[in-house]
């Protein structure tokens, strides 16, 4: 199994996605790219850990390849949003495609410039592309929210305007 590690916003709405189709293995809320070891949730929704909110993806290349594992991504994402995603906003909410090898930085840089190249938005593209570095788990609670909590996630996601902007620039 390989993994990939994508910070899309708040993670409950970034799990689903990529969840649902063979060759996923695992997919795992947490946190990445901060200074503190360990954090909490509630350490990291301050802001101020330098955190991202995360999923982090186990799969079968064979069966998933990486470059479908993007497409999947951008397509959840504004990236053009440097302040955080949707009604999330702060540094943990920012996007991020944290790669784990050199070819995965590759393939996620070239998949960052073929986005840029397509003008389907009218201003910068910011998701930074990261080197991976440890990987925190969210706390249970965290974990298949959509499925756990599916009232609260449907009602969270909807207000959130995460589907509204997928529709105008996705379908």
């Amino acid at each position: 199994m390989e993994k990939a590690t994508f910070a899309g916003g708040c993670f409950w709405c970034m799990v689903k996605p990529f969840d649902q189709w063979d060759g996923i293995h695992k997919v795992t809320s947490g946190y990445m790219g901060g200074f503190i070891e360990n954090p909490s949730y509630e350490q990291v929704k301050t802001g101020t850990t330098g955190h991202y909110e995360v999923v982090q993806i186990e799969f079968d290349e064979n069966i998933f390849p990486y470059e479908k594992l993007l497409e999947i991504f951008w397509m959840q994402i504004d990236p053009t949003n440097a302040g955080g995603q949707f009604h999330d906003r702060g540094d943990q909410y920012r996007t991020a495609i944290f790669y784990h090898t050199d070819e995965q930085k590759a393939i996620a840089e070239e998949s960052k410039v073929k986005l840029v190249e397509s003008k389907k938005f009218n201003k910068p593209i910011v998701t930074e592309i990261l080197k991976a570095s440890e990987f925190y788990v969210a706390e249970d609670y965290h974990q298949d929210y959509y499925k756990k909590e599916p009232e609260h996630y449907k009602e969270d996601r909807k207000i959130s305007g995460r589907d509204e902007f997928i529709n105008e620039y996705w379908k």
